[in-house]
């Protein structure tokens, strides 16, 4: 059973205030000193957090919404730690900001940030040829990292080609970590002026040679090496040879970590299966299947063997292996190569989805997390937002329900809004949907219930004709707004709810087609008029009459679509206001007709009953048509009724009885009271344990008790009050506490 570990409310709180600034915080007078809105009370640890002059150390930010403004804004903190990571706005002006860090950097992440070693040719000067050739830049000629002195640390990757990587780097002389991946250098002998302090390499993608592993063999005191690739990047000359792997395993004796992910092996070192040892699987360098690694000293910590043969062998020397064989090294490899290698982790989370879908995922948890990670990371990346969308679906479905926390569920739906807001794609918008579905609606969504509804509402644009994306949104849709509060409704009817629905219904009329998404947008359209004048009336002002008319014209056999719409009619007759605008000819004698209707049972005649008992409910002066009659129309309630089966199982849900029990303490109009009695002695009969306590906490029972004692009432419908009265007395007696 998953456990929920809530935030901290002094988290929640400053996440608020920090989401809110402009509404918690406020400038003084000399404009640099921030202090709390007057009429804002807040305990003094979260003000700590907030306002008091705490220095900046450790900054980490990501994607193309950083700009240089961005950096110079905190140029005067002394960073310890600066992770810029796919920053593509940066540009050279950057790298002056960089240098007021120069005296307290000790770790610096350019990684992705592509134009910060370039700047614009003869600013000012070339203004024209660059309208017309946006691509006036140049190298940055005078930077390098003269004076970072304190720099251990240092992420160069995916810089663009022509960077002087040999110069730019000459100064620091006591690097511990460097990262070049996806630089290509012919000559790797600047390498070797670290040779005494390098404990980590990643050369990612880098063109190997024979003379980079001769450097790469003097560093000594390397405990991580990577010299992984994409093996779907480009043509690869370099070959991994059993030579190559027995050299590092000599030379770097202090080897932790080591990631030939990618690679083709060019001679066989693995040991044949028969000279295998048998037994439990073991990571002891003696018992290696990966002949090099039995000159190990100890088992590495992590081997990155993804997207080789070598994944697939029985004993790998290493606690963690990246690979594709099984749950354990896809997951290992989702986790290693996340953050920087999206093309790696899409094909690894594809491995996963394979995993959730055909077998089983035995480490939910760490999945998930991973996925969420992932999404998170590169939003804007189709290949990882098709892939985890798609795994996500799998490893939140019913199966895997009862591991899941609230917490944790409430990130997955998180990370899936964002995907459906980022990335416009058709899978990517229909596997959020789909994964959407698995959740308890609208109770699982209603921390993010304007925001869902809105991106569904954006989705279902009839101009976009994706029929099974529109079928789940809508879908979605009515689900959202099936058993929430009134408030709520109104709210989504403002968003546009209601007319998109229509223009939905609108455009399947105009192609003749009655389908799902047909008759879900009545459906929800029934859902969020309930109780809801609002919403009731601008169904009315957006021609919705005339849709149901044609809808019932053009379609006459589909039952379940006329109990939609006249489900949705009910809700329009139950406002006072509203009913003079169906009081038509052409409303009544449709409705009429409709009483007679054998359609999913009783529930398209019983709902034409019910918008007519509310319409006869006004009375004979509110009666403003010629034909058909009232009391022709009277005589035909009074008939559909009596032929009802008073045992009929319901396609409906009351949440209130009100807009019935209204019905029922009044004289002028006796089949509406009628009706309405049958509807409490039918759903307190068939369900009594939903219905008789509702009826019972709404005041229903002296309201009948009245119509018992009313001389105007029929006397059936009398008999019928005492039913209703005693199935919820027995009720109340069997269901008493008598525990006492």
């Amino acid at each position: 059973m998953a456990s929920d570990t809530p935030e901290s409310l002094m988290s929640l709180c400053t996440d608020f205030c920090l989401r809110n600034l402009d509404g918690t915080l406020g400038y003084l007078l000399d404009k640099e000193t921030l202090r709390l809105h007057p009429d804002i009370f807040l305990p003094s640890e979260i003000c700590d957090r907030l306002v008091n002059d705490t220095r900046l150390t450790r900054i980490h930010l990501r994607e193309d919404l950083v700009q240089d403004q961005d950096l110079e804004a905190i140029r005067k903190q002394d960073l310890v730690e600066l992770y810029l990571t796919n920053c593509e706005k940066l540009s050279a002006k950057s790298l002056q900001t960089l240098r007021s860090f120069s005296h307290t950097l000790v770790s610096l992440s350019l990684f992705g940030c592509a134009n910060i070693f370039y700047e614009e040719e003869n600013p000012g000067g070339c203004e024209d040829e660059c309208l017309v050739n946006p691509t006036c830049q140049v190298l940055v000629k005078d930077f390098t990292f003269e004076g970072f002195s304190r720099l251990r640390f240092l992420n160069l990757g995916r810089m663009i080609d022509g960077v002087p990587v040999e110069s730019l780097l000459r100064p620091l002389s006591s690097l511990a970590a460097l990262d070049l991946s996806g630089i290509q250098t012919s000559d790797a002998a600047f390498l070797s002026q670290w040779k005494d302090s390098l404990v980590s390499l990643v050369l990612y993608n880098m063109d190997l040679s024979d003379d980079h592993i001769r450097v790469i063999v003097q560093l000594h005191k390397l405990r991580h090496l990577d010299i992984s690739r994409d093996r779907l990047s480009s043509y690869y000359k370099f070959k991994l040879t059993r030579k190559v792997l027995s050299l590092f395993v000599q030379k770097l004796g202090n080897l932790m970590s080591l990631d030939i992910s990618g690679h083709m092996i060019l001679e066989n070192c693995s040991i044949s299966k028969m000279d295998e040892e048998a037994g439990q699987t073991s990571i002891e360098p003696a018992k290696s299947s990966i002949m090099p690694f039995r000159a190990l000293k100890r088992p590495l910590q992590f081997l990155g063997l993804f997207e080789t043969s070598l994944c697939r062998l029985t004993h790998i020397p290493a606690y963690k292996v990246s690979g594709d064989k099984n749950e354990e090294q896809v997951l290992n490899a989702i986790e290693a190569y996340t953050e920087h290698r999206p093309e790696i982790t899409s094909r690894a989370i594809n491995l996963l989805f394979d995993i959730a879908r055909i077998e089983r995922c035995n480490q939910l948890l760490r999945a998930l997390k991973l996925v969420i990670t992932a999404l998170k990371c590169h939003k804007y990346d189709k290949n990882i937002q098709v892939t985890g969308s798609a795994a996500l679906f799998y490893l939140t479905n019913s199966e895997y329900r009862s591991e899941q926390s609230v917490k944790l569920r409430r990130q997955v739906i998180q990370v899936v809004l964002n995907g459906m807001e980022s990335y416009q794609e058709v899978t990517v918008q229909r596997n959020c949907c789909l994964t959407l579905c698995n959740f308890s609606i609208p109770e699982e969504l209603e921390f993010q219930y304007r925001r869902v509804n809105e991106l569904l509402l954006s989705i279902l644009n009839p101009t976009r004709q994706d029929e099974s994306i529109q079928r789940i949104a809508v879908h979605l849709c009515n689900a959202l707004v099936c058993q929430v509060d009134n408030d709520h409704k109104e709210a989504v009817g403002k968003m546009g709810f209601v007319v998109t629905m229509l223009k939905l219904i609108q455009k399947k009329l105009l192609d003749k087609i009655c389908d799902q998404v047909m008759e879900f947008s009545w459906s929800a359209l029934w859902n969020i008029t309930d109780e809801t004048p609002d919403n009731c009336e601008m169904f009315l002002n957006f021609n919705g009459m005339k849709l149901f008319l044609d809808c019932l014209k053009e379609f006459p056999e589909k039952q379940e679509l006329h109990r939609n719409m006249l489900g949705l009619l009910g809700n329009v007759a139950e406002v006072k206001e509203l009913r003079p605008q169906l009081m038509t000819s052409q409303f009544i004698s449709v409705f009429s007709n409709l009483l007679e209707s054998k359609a999913d049972g009783i529930e398209v005649s019983y709902n034409a009953c019910g918008v007519l008992s509310h319409i006869m409910f006004d009375g004979p002066e509110a009666w403003g048509v010629c034909e058909p009659q009232r009391e022709e129309v009277e005589e035909r309630m009074w008939a559909a009724i009596q032929s009802w089966d008073i045992n009929s199982r319901r396609n409906i849900n009351y949440r209130s009885f009100e807009p019935i029990l209204r019905l029922l303490p009044q004289g002028i109009s006796p089949v509406s009271q009628h009706w309405a009695t049958w509807a409490l002695y039918n759903l307190v009969s068939v369900y009594p344990d939903k219905y008789c306590p509702l009826l019972i906490k709404e005041g229903g029972m002296p309201l009948l008790r009245d119509v018992i004692k009313m001389a105007t009432a029929r006397q059936e419908t009398k008999e019928m009050a005492r039913k209703v009265i005693e199935h919820c007395s027995n009720f109340k007696e069997e269901n008493m506490d008598t525990s006492r």
